[in-house]
């Protein structure tokens, strides 16, 4: 067997964002992991808003299930943050026959039948749809400033603020009928976050019942705020999946 057919056979990670971020917010995290890795990126991150608008959730997961097929590694262990995870669990769904594993870091898990917006608590659920069907997908600069970025560098958050994309408003209410992955499962609960709060997540590690729940006393954003331990905490992982 040649060096790259064995790379070929290890196992790697897809990477999911949250909202509104760059793929390549996952850069310093994956810088050191010695496993394959694709920082997946979400459709038509360069046409305009109103064009972006019209996708739905379906069309997000084929566009990312589109790289994964494309991509060297036929096992993977899925890595969801935020509203990453409604992708997740359909792509994860979808690909569960070369699923070897499912990582939240402080990500959505929807019931069984349940959109993003269904995780919210009710009066928030119903100013979250309200706020969308007037404004859209991109929150105020300080309202980003105060939730994905509450512990991060100057620098980092005006990066962040400067490179928001808003997401089409379906990805957050569009329903998905998909069931638990039957994989190794692990939620990374943020200690200090500030979008969504430990109680939200509580809520989410109830729902998704994983094996290993481990915390990082960070804000939204770990893989800027601290990814030698995000790292830490895959490379873990990934040690015991086969």
């Amino acid at each position: 067997m040649s060096t790259q057919e064995g790379a070929q056979e290890k196992i790697g990670l897809v990477l999911l964002t949250g909202a509104g971020l760059d793929s390549r917010i996952w850069s310093k995290v994956v810088d050191g992991l010695d496993y394959p890795h694709l920082m997946a990126n979400y459709p038509r991150r360069e046409d305009s808003i109103e064009s972006r608008n019209k996708l739905s959730l379906d069309e997000y997961v084929t566009h990312v299930k589109r790289q994964v097929d494309e991509w060297g590694s036929r096992r993977f262990v899925i890595v969801a943050h935020s509203l990453g995870g409604v992708i997740a669990l359909r792509l994860a769904s979808e690909l569960n026959d070369r699923l070897a594993g499912y990582i939240s870091v402080a990500a959505a898990v929807p019931k069984n039948g349940g959109s993003f917006l269904s995780i919210l608590p009710f009066p928030k659920r119903i100013l979250i749809s309200t706020i969308l069907r007037i404004i859209g997908t991109k929150p105020p600069e300080s309202v980003i400033r105060a939730g994905l970025c509450s512990d991060l560098s100057a620098a980092q958050a005006a990066e962040i603020i400067n490179g928001f994309t808003p997401e089409a408003v379906r990805v957050y209410t569009d329903r998905s009928n998909v069931s638990l992955p039957m994989v190794p499962t692990l939620y990374v609960k943020l200690t200090k976050d500030k979008e969504f709060s430990p109680s939200l997540q509580n809520k989410m590690i109830s729902n998704l019942s994983p094996q290993w729940v481990r915390s990082l006393d960070t804000g939204h954003l770990p893989m800027l705020s601290d990814p030698d331990g995000l790292r830490a905490i895959l490379g873990e992982f990934m040690a015991n999946v086969r």
